[in-house]
């Protein structure tokens, strides 16, 4: 189940992003749609990088019945993407909502053995979705 908090005025295919997540996870995700500015400052605060980013993830404490944690999405990265690569809004936050589940659950491309990409090419075909930017970074 996702709880959405929408702090913008775009609206996406919600029922692709609760049919993606419950073919990953039993847990509660908390999805903020956000813009440039907010995620950035997000990014800042958290990670001390001071930039905007497309999505951030949030593991929550694991314990009884907890939700698996949160997932912040820029809503203004979305949509130049989605134009840049010419697939739809609702296509890159698919791929974006994917890669930060994949993430809340333990995955991390940075260090693993491709074991995040191959779940994330997996859900993509499931999904019929374009290529990620994990997929897409590594054919060039």
């Amino acid at each position: 189940m996702i709880e959405l908090d929408n702090r913008t005025d775009k609206n996406f295919n919600f029922d692709l992003l609760e049919q993606i997540a419950d073919t990953l996870t039993t847990q509660e995700i908390e999805l903020i749609l956000t813009d440039n500015s907010e995620i950035a400052e997000i990014n800042r605060e958290f990670r001390g990088i001071n930039k905007e980013t497309d999505v951030l993830s949030f593991p929550s404490d694991p314990f009884p019945n907890a939700p698996l944690g949160s997932i912040v999405i820029s809503v203004q990265k979305v949509e130049s993407v989605a134009q840049t690569l010419g697939h739809t809004e609702n296509d890159e936050i698919a791929l974006l909502f994917i890669h930060g589940i994949l993430h809340l659950l333990g995955f991390d491309h940075e260090v693993d053995q491709g074991e995040m990409r191959n779940k994330e090419v997996e859900m993509i075909e499931k999904f019929n979705l374009p290529k990620s930017l994990i997929v897409r970074t590594l054919e060039e």
